[in-house]
């Protein structure tokens, strides 16, 4: 048979999936890909794990051995330098020369560099490839301070990279008025503003850079509105340029601003010369995103192959996490009124922002914004895509208590030809079909069996809903495993931590799991140990693995300082502590607030100050009010019989009887309690995790109460009861909340999803129908012995210390970048700046 040649210009992801789709449909053709990279195709998408431990190979798309099994001739770093058209052969930098009856360019895109003098200046760079990657590390070892040029997709992830590189404080210029101008609208950047400024970015907008200066290297960076800012690193990632050189040197049409033109077959100017990925201009558009590029790989594929395909545009809706932070878009998420109905929710304590855009007859939904929270993305999005009918109150959507009697939600009502993995083009159908005939029961079984969950990622909730849903169907138990890293659940690991002696995040990957972890089992399994053990959270090498305000053992705050919360059992304090809190308040010029919770929190604190502030609260005797962890925040009190007429017992020392047992102790999320003196519930109990409150014979004890966005009553899990009987209750209630919980999940959640509800929390707490109460008071005893201030032991530990510096050579400098405004006779956060 004579194959017909087929030769690819560009070695990226575009290219690789359509190497696999063409020879999946037909192996009539030769196929040779020229590449300027020295490495094969690699995930661009998850560039920035580079810096977290992954190596080329992780990222390598496949193994060399791949392209040989399917009969690939691959050329690394050999690009092509000239086509011609008329003779169908192309010639290469090693002036390799080779004939096509196909040409495809799938050059991508280069970093947009804007025209800026001192671009040539050492410590300046762009955010593109691994090579890009390799030099952003080297110089990263000497760089004290740097900044990223470019406030979107791109360039947030950039910024993520130097804080991962260690760069303390890294700044983002962008010259729009808001973060990410393309994707979400000005409330949305603003929430997402304040979350990249806690985990220690500094944002500046409406900046245009007027010239890199210095004299070799790069030392500070100019604006136009006349300020400067101080750097020695510049990372520039400010968008994209289709590569279009090649086709214009050989006649083919481009648009005005880039791009090789193609038709809705993927066909350039000249028939036999396709274009796909980034560097295709498709119906005036330039696609920057995977998805839509593999889907171009699969057009051209199909057709070459004798089936008929066509690219007619693609949804760009989008779920990613950039440094952290979940930010979506789907639909028309730009539509406003009058062109529609828009619901929006806003939490700017939790930097959540939700908006939805919503038909004027109510029906549908026609696009969204999420930041913080994205967790119904793929729902929403299939809703959108799907015109599936909404519920009579849409706003459910986003803040929660869905109609569930609605066959309008949930993965039930999704058509089989819902298209849940995009970037593979793989349905609903399809994955349910893998599950019930292929046998396929988690998500590496329907990744291995249809590609799906692959690419960018982004459906993988979904994926695993719809693995459970079909199993779920066929009558299979569910298996709920953490991620890719442990094969368990958080109840398995919880056993198996206690089972094994694990006491560090290392021992636990080396141990159950694999790879090198991700963001969602480090905090996760560094949850469980201290749920565990109780021990020192900075100990043992686990201090990486916290979540970013354990860290530190206080939260960061806007502006970049710190908060500093002791603990007040009961709200009950002496005039000495007061004025020792007073003292320490006006020697470091901290603003003070008394909380609902009956403590006083201090704000403006300097990281190298925290330390030392700590050091004058415990010699007053104070400690960590732990206001930064997952575990208790406050037990609120009334005056009780002490003060009240009307109190029936002594709730205050009751409340500090609860605190003292219960503090430092460690669960899936944070959790509060309250005790009140009488039915008059001033200390409001039934709104808390776990709440008392006295009667005539005893207390009534109540649980899984909520506050925050989505308030919930507790229920009544025992009355009457004695102070001791009520204790061993708590014990118990919180031992079954902390081993079977899921991670991040608030005790109301949990009880909500509960199967019995809270007739059978009565049976495990009250009535020990599961026979652990002896065993769940004996762990809670254990704990409260091992109980030590995380303060204490920070100040008292020389190389705990030392992480509460700005800069390791001047370890008493303050970070110039915080700075401070006057309000109400006290200070505020301001707005990091320039220098």
């Amino acid at each position: 048979m004579n194959h017909k040649n087929i030769i690819i210009i560009g070695n990226g992801m575009v290219c690789y999936k359509f190497c696999e789709k063409l020879r999946s449909n037909s192996s009539d053709f030769s196929i040779t890909v020229f590449g300027e990279e020295s490495v094969s195709a690699y995930d661009r998408v998850h560039l920035s794990d580079y810096f977290n431990g992954k190596t080329p190979e992780d990222l390598a798309l496949a193994p060399m051995n791949w392209y040989q099994q399917q009969d690939v001739r691959l050329y690394l770093g050999d690009p092509v330098t000239s086509i011609d058209r008329v003779r169908k052969t192309v010639t290469a930098l090693s002036g390799r020369t080779a004939s096509y009856d196909y040409l495809i360019f799938a050059t991508g895109s280069s970093a947009f560099v804007p025209a800026i003098s001192g671009l040539e200046k050492h410590g300046v760079f762009v955010y593109r490839t691994l090579e890009d990657l390799n030099m952003i590390r080297d110089y990263s070892r000497k760089a004290k301070s740097a900044a990223v040029l470019g406030g979107g997709l791109l360039g947030l992830e950039a910024a993520k990279a130097l804080l991962d590189l260690g760069i303390y404080n890294p700044a983002v210029i962008e010259f729009a008025p808001r973060l990410m101008p393309r994707q979400i609208d000005p409330a949305a950047s603003r929430v997402l503003q304040s979350q990249l400024e806690l985990l220690g970015l500094r944002i500046l907008l409406n900046k245009n850079t007027s010239s890199i200066d210095g004299q070799e290297a790069i030392s500070a960076i100019s604006f136009d509105d006349g300020t400067k800012m101080p750097a020695d690193m510049l990372v520039i990632s400010a968008g994209i340029r289709p590569r279009d050189e090649l086709a214009k040197s050989c006649g083919l049409e481009t648009g005005s601003k880039g791009g090789i033109v193609v038709n809705e077959y993927l066909q350039t100017s000249d028939p036999d010369i396709f274009a796909i990925g980034e560097c295709a201009l498709a119906g005036q558009t330039i696609y920057g995103l995977v998805a839509p590029g593999y889907e171009m790989a699969s057009v051209v594929a199909a057709n070459l192959s004798g089936s008929s395909k066509q690219f007619n545009g693609f949804d760009m809706s989008t779920k990613l996490k950039l440094a952290g932070v979940d930010v979506a878009s789907f639909g028309n998420y730009f539509l406003g009124e009058p062109h529609c109905r828009t619901i929006t929710f806003e939490d700017t304590q939790k930097g959540i922002y939700k908006r939805i855009n919503i038909s004027n007859d109510g029906k549908h939904l026609l696009g969204g914004i999420l930041i913080g929270d994205a967790g119904d993305y793929n729902m929403l999005m299939q809703t959108t895509n799907n015109q599936i009918v909404l519920p009579a109150a849409p706003e459910s959507l986003i803040i929660g208590t869905r109609d569930t009697n609605s066959s309008a939600q949930g993965i039930n009502a999704l058509p089989q030809e819902a298209l849940i993995c995009s970037c593979e083009g793989i349905t609903k159908g399809a994955i349910c079909n893998a599950v019930n005939e292929q046998n396929c029961e988690n998500l590496d079984d329907i990744k291995k069996c249809t590609k799906a969950g692959t690419g960018c990622g982004g459906c993988v909730p979904m994926i695993k809903d719809l693995i459970n849903y079909a199993l779920k169907a066929k009558g299979r138990q569910i298996s709920n495993t953490v991620c890719e890293h442990f094969d368990y659940s958080r109840q398995n690991l919880y056993d198996l931590i206690r089972i094994h002696n694990i006491k560090s995040y290392n021992e636990a990957l080396d141990q159950l799991g694999n790879g090198d972890g991700c963001e969602t089992c480090k905090p996760l399994v560094s949850s469980l140990l201290a749920s565990i053990w109780n021990e020192m959270i900075l100990k043992r090498g686990n201090d990486t693995a916290q979540d970013s305000n354990d860290r530190f053992l206080a939260n960061i705050q806007k502006g970049g300082s710190y908060s500093v919360v002791p603990r007040i059992p009961g709200g009950e304090i002496t005039p000495d502590r007061l004025m020792t809190i007073a003292s320490v308040a006006k020697k470091y010029n901290l603003y003070t607030k008394i909380t609902g919770g009956q403590r006083i929190d201090l704000f403006g604190a300097y990281l190298s100050d925290l330390p030392l502030i700590w050091e004058e609260l415990i010699a007053a005797g104070f400690e960590s009010g732990h206001a930064y962890g997952k575990g208790l925040r406050t037990v609120k009190s009334c005056v009780g019989s002490t003060w009240c007429r009307f109190g029936l017992h002594d709730s205050v020392s009751f409340a500090i009887r609860i605190e003292e047992r219960y503090k430092g102790l460690r669960a899936p999320h944070k959790f509060k309690s309250a005790v009140s003196g009488c039915i008059r519930e001033c200390a409001e109990a039934q709104s808390k995790d776990f709440g008392i409150i006295a009667t005539e014979k005893g207390w009534n004890l109540y649980v899984c109460g909520n506050g925050g966005s989505k308030p919930q009553h507790a229920l009544l899990l025992a009355a009457d009861l004695d102070s001791e009987t009520c204790i061993r209750y708590i014990d118990r209630f919180l031992m079954f909340y902390i081993k079977t919980a899921d991670p991040l999940t608030r005790t109301a959640t949990w009880l909500n999803k509960m199967d019995g509800g809270i007739e059978h929390l009565k049976d495990v707490v009250v009535r020990d129908s599961l026979g652990m109460a002896a065993q769940w008071e004996l762990e809670i005893s254990q704990l409260v012995s091992n109980y030590r201030c995380e303060w204490k032991e920070a100040v008292e530990n020389p190389e705990i210390r030392k992480r509460f510096r700005y800069f390791v050579n001047a370890p008493e400098e303050k970070d110039p970048s915080i700075q401070f405004e006057k309000m109400r006779g006290q200070k505020k956060a301001a707005e990091w700046t320039t220098a």
